[in-house]
């Protein structure tokens, strides 16, 4: 359950704020506490817990004082969630109305948590509720009362296990203080123009399988992607799309990026490059995973894990996706990874 000794705060902006407001926010609530992670694009977390002694006040009121600024000083209004892990603090801030405050104390942690829905646990998906709603399960309280090996049968043991830390209110994750505005960008750039869609659907599908290697060696997740295409005539076009949750996951990354391509409707087009960049990074560990009841899903991941490592042994090369062998073959499109693409604005 929550811990005693930590008080985290989840503050959600009422209003969408630029990439520059975005990051005065951050610093504006920095001078509360130095604790503060981004949870773009309109959500910020706060570990109060050292800031208490020096304002002399309660979570609370703190919390409050947040707020406050807030509103004072950029006009925008806020809902907040306080208590003792960042889960169950984000958890409160979804179920506080416009502008209140929802403070769960430790020793009341599960006295709320317990009545609540089972959905409004973070990585609980239509399947997963659909599969614990069949068998009578509409509540976290109806989940933890349930035997370990009744919720294994049901989801399968990694996915119960995950449910119920979850559900018994478990976050052992800290507030990591990170920019915002950090990106990492991949392009290709053809050695003449392309006008078969398959040639840009492979190429954008090598890109993305780059951007995964690259996010999961720095340990690290997306949580959006923009897909640029530039022309022949040097004019370019770009269309950006949220991830259903932060990820490394090269299918996951590929499955937005190819449906951003295919939004575009190229057709024809001739296609001189391709750009791709992920946005709103975090550290892999602080992103939450859906539940999957697709035993397919893990193996997959636990075969990403394996080319990873013989990519780190044998090199980049060692391990491609099958689509991408007729790329490699035909000596046509070269693909080029900025290494320099990770970067903090200050």
């Amino acid at each position: 359950m929550a811990s005693p000794h930590r008080h985290i705060a989840h503050l959600h902006l009422h209003t969408v704020p630029s990439e520059e407001q975005y990051g005065a926010i951050i610093e504006l609530v920095s001078g509360i506490t130095p604790h503060v992670q981004a949870v773009p694009p309109q959500a910020v977390q706060l570990d109060l817990t050292s800031a208490l002694r020096y304002f002399g006040l309660s979570p609370y009121d703190v919390a409050q004082l947040a707020k406050l600024r807030l509103k004072a000083l950029y006009d925008i209004d806020s809902s907040a969630g306080l208590a003792g892990n960042r889960m169950l603090a984000a958890m409160a801030a979804d179920a506080s109305a416009p502008g209140e405050t929802t403070w769960v104390p430790a020793d009341r942690a599960e006295e709320w948590l317990y009545p609540r829905p089972v959905t409004a646990l973070p990585g609980i998906g239509r399947a997963t509720a659909d599969s614990l709603h069949r068998y009578g399960l509409h509540t976290i309280g109806q989940v933890v009362e349930l035997p370990p090996a009744t919720l294994q049968r049901l989801l399968g043991a990694g996915p119960a296990r995950l449910l119920a830390e979850r559900a018994r209110g478990h976050d052992p994750r800290p507030v990591v203080p990170s920019e915002p505005a950090a990106h990492l960008s991949a392009d290709l750039v053809l050695e003449r123009d392309c006008l078969d869609p398959a040639q840009h659907h492979r190429a954008v599908l090598g890109l993305a399988d780059r951007i995964g290697q690259r996010l999961r060696g720095e340990g690290l997740a997306t949580g959006r992607l923009t897909l640029t295409v530039r022309y022949a005539d040097r004019s370019s076009t770009t269309r950006t799309r949220a991830l259903p949750e932060s990820t490394g996951h090269s299918p996951a990354l590929a499955a937005t990026a190819l449906g951003l391509l295919a939004a575009l409707g190229l057709q024809r087009a001739r296609v001189r490059a391709f750009a791709l960049r992920a946005d709103d990074l975090l550290p892999a560990g602080g992103a939450y995973r859906q539940l999957s009841l697709d035993p397919g899903d893990a193996r997959a991941r636990a075969a990403e894990a394996a080319a990873d490592r013989a990519r780190r042994r044998f090199g980049p090369e060692a391990v491609r996706p099958a689509a991408l062998g007729r790329v490699a073959r035909s000596g046509g499109p070269v693909l080029r990874i900025d290494e320099k693409s990770i970067f903090t604005d200050a």
